[in-house]
């Protein structure tokens, strides 16, 4: 008598799985944040520098989660791997329920640490289930991910609620969602992935972690982002307490700009130019959101920002994806590499934003312009990244129209 065995094979529904994971653990994450004023007061928390440690918590597991997720993958596996990323993500959990301090950080960083997991298996996940034509449309919905369960949040955390009685019990909602997320993913068939890594130990040349630090690229590519991601972090760790209310805008302009980005990355294919005129135009809205005196200036700016920041993500994933000879062990540890730098700048500058603001007694302007400086790396960094994307002729042009 054969054993009925279920086993998920279908590619679309593989993407689906991890796309609503990454964004159930933006929901917990932001859910956490956006209640930081009942956290605060239940813990007695009055310093902005103490505060940001909750929220960066999850920022410095994702350091040591990026960091480390490379070999997590060689020792399990994709598959397992990303399933003990589910889980990890899971102990947000215990968030509603931490006593003190010291447990609460704990929580915050086991499921930041399943965050930085997941966010690098997008990689050789996409890698092994998609074709390479189909690979920055699935690599750029994937950006929306977090920008997604960001946006329900900051639109719906007050209903959700409503709906539940507390912020305690949306959050264990949210995790006890990502346990069954979690198990759906057992369900995945591995056949494909065991086949192309038995192929892989055979024809792929190792990579290691040593050679990705040595490699002039991996810097280039981690810092050219950082300051985007570090500016994103203050942006709703702070910014709300500084009287700018816009971040809910942004991050609907984000999805949009998002969206925008993989249109103009399947019709262009250069990756460079997109990369540098968004960055300056970061450059320019980070520094008008945060200065302005004027709410009109601030709306515009936060919608043009959150598309300008978005916009060219798709392109800027597709570099590794197109390098020459790159193998599904590389790019899992270049993407290793790649988060794990940016999160480390990432979380110094949100500690320094709030350390300048305590030292001023709540005046913004040191740390407004810290966040401004550090956003000019994506338009610095374009100047340095290798253009992997063709020219298209004039033939290839005239065939799509």
């Amino acid at each position: 008598m054969k054993t009925l065995k279920i086993t998920i094979s279908n590619k679309y529904l593989v993407e689906a799985i991890v796309f609503v994971s990454y964004t159930l653990f933006a929901m917990a994450w932001v859910g956490g944040t956006a209640s930081m004023n009942q956290i605060m007061a239940a813990m007695n928390i009055d310093s902005l520098a103490s505060a940001s440690f909750i929220s960066g918590a999850v920022t410095l597991a994702k350091i040591v989660g990026t960091f480390g997720a490379a070999w997590l993958a060689l020792k399990l596996g994709v598959k397992y791997a990303f399933f003990a990323s589910g889980i990890l993500i899971s102990v947000g959990l215990l968030t509603p329920f931490a006593p003190n301090y010291e447990l609460l950080l704990i929580s915050r960083f086991l499921m930041g640490l399943g965050g930085a997991f997941m966010i690098v298996y997008f990689n050789p996940i996409v890698m092994s289930w998609f074709p390479p034509e189909e690979r920055a449309t699935i690599n750029g919905l994937n950006a929306v991910a977090f920008n997604l369960g960001t946006g329900i949040i900051l639109w719906q955390m007050s209903n959700f609620n409503a709906l539940t009685g507390s912020w305690q019990n949306t959050l264990i909602i949210f995790s006890l969602a990502s346990v069954a997320l979690s198990c759906a993913w057992l369900l995945v068939d591995n056949d494909k992935s065991d086949k192309q890594g038995k192929a892989a130990k055979t024809t792929e040349l190792p990579y290691s972690y040593v050679q990705g630090l040595k490699d002039k690229f991996t810097w280039v590519y981690a810092l050219t982002y950082s300051g985007i991601l570090a500016f994103y972090l203050c942006l709703f760790t702070f910014y709300p307490k500084a009287g700018i209310s816009q971040s809910a805008l942004l991050i609907g302009f984000g999805i949009i700009g998002t969206l925008a980005g993989i249109v103009y990355s399947k019709k262009y294919s250069l990756r460079v130019p997109v990369i540098r005129w968004s960055g300056l135009t970061i450059i320019i809205t980070v520094f008008s959101l945060s200065f302005s005196d004027s709410e009109l200036v601030q709306t515009l700016s936060a919608m043009v920002l959150g598309f300008a920041i978005f916009f060219p993500i798709t392109a800027l994933i597709a570099i590794p994806h197109e390098l020459s000879k790159m193998t599904s062990q590389k790019i899992t540890v270049v993407f290793s590499l790649f988060y794990s730098i940016s999160y480390m700048v990432g979380t110094l500058v949100l500690w320094l934003f709030g350390k300048l603001v305590d030292m001023q007694q709540g005046d913004y302007t040191w740390a407004f312009l810290l966040t401004t400086v550090v956003s000019a790396t994506f338009f610095i960094g374009s100047f340095f990244l290798i253009e992997t994307g063709k020219q298209k002729t004039e033939e290839e042009v005239l065939c799509e129209v």
